[in-house]
């Protein structure tokens, strides 16, 4: 008997995505994460906001694999139908979570409160968790083996980071971050290289503006720590050769 391999599958849920309007680019990053958790994405479909479709697919692949991630449809606007269509798939209602009523109503307390439009967000299939999201308030859902995320990559990423290492079955996974006061889109190239270079690593990088500036931190993750440790010094130097002042540990 070798290792099991514990497997994923992802549904992007869109029309914009099946028209060609947005270019996913969620596949790539939940692959790749996964990957470092010694998960294997083994299938993808994407599908159209239609409670049919999405009811389909979830069944099919909740059913034959260890996990099913899903992105997409479940902002605030009536044509986002995810968790409704997941409710129908799992034979279960749909009502709205405390905590996560909670969550939305500090985030929104200071960006003109939280309207019953915006409370959408905080609606679960009876039964599921939340993932945390410390970037845009609403949560994702974990539901039995169903991970339900958003469908904005930077979003996805939050999320995805405060799953990292809790999956069964999954490596556990080290991970080690620096700072710098750099606009991600400048550094870019430099992340994909130094990532390129180091095989069974991750980088994140997860920009913010704060005190009137643009930074990032940069998270470098694998289930090898010397791995971590060299990328980490790798990236430093890189990005000290490219005259950017390094944070140790973030910012």
């Amino acid at each position: 008997m070798g290792e099991r391999i514990w497997t994923a599958a992802l549904v992007v849920i869109g029309d914009e995505i099946l028209s060609g309007r947005t270019q996913d680019k969620n596949i790539a990053q939940i692959a790749q994460w996964l990957n470092v958790q010694g998960i294997r994405l083994v299938e993808v479909r994407v599908v159209p906001d239609v409670e049919s479709a999405i009811v389909e697919a979830v069944n099919a692949l909740r059913a034959r694999n260890d996990y099913l991630f899903t992105t997409g449809g479940i902002g605030p606007t009536h044509d986002d139908i995810t968790v409704d269509a997941i409710a129908a798939a799992l034979g279960v209602g749909v009502s709205h979570h405390p905590a996560a009523v909670a969550v939305l109503e500090r985030y929104y307390a200071t960006r003109g409160g939280a309207t019953e439009a915006r409370l959408r967000m905080a609606r679960v299939p009876d039964g599921a968790g939340l993932i945390e999201n410390k970037m845009s308030g609403a949560p994702g859902i974990r539901i039995e083996n169903v991970f339900i995320m958003a469908g904005v990559p930077h979003i996805t990423a939050g999320m995805l980071d405060a799953l990292t290492g809790t999956l069964e079955g999954g490596r556990p996974v080290v991970s080690k971050q620096i700072g710098c006061w750099v606009a991600e889109s400048e550094v870019a190239d430099l992340l994909r290289q130094t990532e390129k270079a180091h095989a069974g690593v991750a980088i994140g990088s997860y920009p913010f503006f704060r005190e009137g500036r643009t930074g990032a931190n940069f998270v470098v993750r694998s289930p090898d720590e010397a791995a971590v440790d060299a990328c980490i010094a790798d990236l430093t130097a890189a990005l000290e050769a490219a005259g950017h002042q390094v944070a140790a540990g973030g910012i």
